[in-house]
């Protein structure tokens, strides 16, 4: 039997690399991970590719999956429905491959309590500072846009101890390194195990 794959939930305030560290890890296009891909009702970007940066629905189509319990976690976010489809992520998962979620506290609060067995990990830059120097960025916005960006940031952060894992963004390899060996501990967990070489185990203790 084949080992089922992980859920991962990813969560960060913005600024602290999250997006830059997903698309490291999988820069070399492991078959064996992939990221979600998300419902919404929001018009396509140019560029954007239906089932493959999103799944483009209807509201009406929206609400009817929502009636359907077909989300992990779903929000209202400036008008439009995201969501996260459970039959796509349990197809998925039971190929073996394991699955990241980059969604916010709150989605991850949602798919914790439909799977517990979900892996929550959280992204925090090193700073303070660090993260106003990130959010700054080229310095074309306003300091009342920063400061309302830098409020967000610190509400988000408060939830940290929801989460599994926490990794320091400081130095951007460390990070990487860091959020590959929870993956990897995560494949070699004894139930993991035991799914995957189940006929070698049986074998070995075979009187």
């Amino acid at each position: 039997m084949s080992a089922r794959g992980n859920l991962f939930i990813v969560s960060a305030p913005s600024g602290a690399g999250k997006s830059s560290l997903i698309s490291a890890l999988l820069s070399d296009k492991p078959k064996d991970m992939q990221v979600s891909v998300s419902h919404t009702t929001r018009q396509p970007r140019p560029g954007e590719v239906d089932g493959q940066h999103y799944h483009f629905v209807s509201v009406e189509e929206f609400k009817s999956l929502i009636e359907e319990g077909a989300f992990y976690e779903w929000a209202e976010v400036f008008g439009n429905y995201y969501g996260t489809s459970r039959t796509v992520i349990e197809q998925t998962l039971a190929q073996g491959i394991d699955v990241f979620l980059d969604i916010d506290w709150q989605g991850a609060q949602q798919v914790k309590a439909l799977m517990p067995e979900a892996v929550g990990v959280f992204i925090l830059p090193p700073s303070r500072a660090e993260l106003e120097s990130r959010l700054t960025g080229r310095g074309q916005d306003s300091e009342e846009v920063i400061a309302g960006r830098m409020a967000q940031a610190v509400s988000e952060m408060s939830h940290y101890a929801e989460y599994d894992f926490i990794i320091v963004n400081d130095n951007f390899e460390t990070a990487l390194n860091d959020l590959r060996t929870i993956i990897r501990s995560q494949r070699l967990t004894a139930a993991g195990q035991i799914r995957t070489h189940s006929g070698m185990l049986n074998d070995l203790l075979a009187e």
